[in-house]
């Protein structure tokens, strides 16, 4: 139950879509079950009552179908969004997304004004083929922008500001979240800029990096209680949660704390989104870490550790 006064991450997502519908006439979506059924998730329950088949396109179970005729529609003028039912299935339209939409503007000078939205992530018993946060895959891409919201006014700022982008937008929506997650909203037209990140809570000790689902969850006092290294208030940043941090963002807490954390979405164990930023915070501080820790660091020395383990027993590196 949401709380009076508030909107839910789902509500908000559902909301950026009719302002930017309702404010520009290009904008539409398509993707399967989102007509009458109102979305797998119902994000995008109303829409067809309110703007028509020709806004709202139920299409057949063709995530490569839909993505290239988005595409089309971006670089005729239009501005489509593109929903992929699950997040996991966005790989059945990678070669549009990856080959086609992110190279476009380089390629021809076209740009492809384009979101691709969807759920991804875990936690609500989805199995194998519907839990997945792929968002490496498509960060690694030149000409793409991945967005992952970690709060319900991100959600909505964030929507509104990708549907604007005149460049093609990966738009995930933690699922866990959707429900779960609810603040108060400001009125009126606004967005949220991307990559951009956000100070959620300042300390000179500690910064956390996190994004998308796991934000919320890692600020519950029960969660951050069990961890030593967390037993006081800390600075608290969502880089990814607003798209790529800029580097400053990532140097300046560097600069303000003396430890670093990244927290990535609960995914499979494998190098990612996450590590590009463990890198980039590594290298900014390779002046002021110890030895055993610059190994494999840009200009350090061997191929080693990059990261090595907090210990809880003393507290040491």
């Amino acid at each position: 139950m949401t709380p009076a006064g508030e909107t839910a991450y789902v509500d908000a997502i559902r909301e950026a879509l009719f302002e930017e519908m309702e404010r520009d006439d290009r904008v539409f979506v398509l993707g399967e079950d989102i007509g009458v059924y109102g979305g797998a998730f119902k994000v995008t329950d109303g829409l067809l009552a309110r703007f028509g088949e020709g806004r709202v396109i139920d299409t057949p179970i063709s995530e490569a179908a839909i993505v290239g005729a988005a595409v089309g529609a971006a670089m005729m003028g239009m501005r489509p969004v593109a929903e992929m039912q699950f997040a996991d299935f966005a790989s059945c339209a990678f070669d549009m997304i990856t080959n086609f939409a992110a190279k476009s503007r380089y390629r021809t000078g076209v740009g492809v004004p384009l979101v691709v939205r969807g759920p991804s992530g875990g936690g609500v018993h989805g199995g194998p083929f519907h839990s997945q946060n792929p968002e490496a895959y498509f960060s690694h891409t030149p000409g793409l922008k991945v967005v992952q919201p970690a709060t319900a006014g991100d959600a909505k700022g964030l929507l509104k500001a990708a549907i604007r982008d005149d460049d093609p937008v990966i738009f995930f929506e933690h699922k866990f979240l959707y429900r779960r997650v609810h603040e108060a909203l400001p009125a009126g037209d606004w967005i949220v800029p991307i990559g951009k990140a956000a100070v959620r809570r300042a300390d000179p000790g500690v910064r956390r990096h996190r994004r998308g689902g796991r934000r919320p969850a890692h600020t519950l006092p029960a969660r951050r209680g069990d961890d030593p290294l967390f037993r006081r208030q800390d600075e608290q940043g969502d880089p990814a949660a607003r798209g790529h941090p800029n580097r400053r963002d990532r140097r300046g807490g560097r600069r303000r704390a003396g430890r670093a954390l990244l927290r990535v979405p609960g995914r499979a164990a494998r190098p990612g989104h996450g590590a590009r930023h463990a890198r980039a915070l590594l290298a900014a501080a390779r002046g002021v870490l110890p030895s055993e820790c610059r190994q494999g660091l840009p200009g350090g020395e061997g191929a080693g550790r990059v990261l090595t383990r907090w210990s809880g027993e003393g507290g040491r590196w």
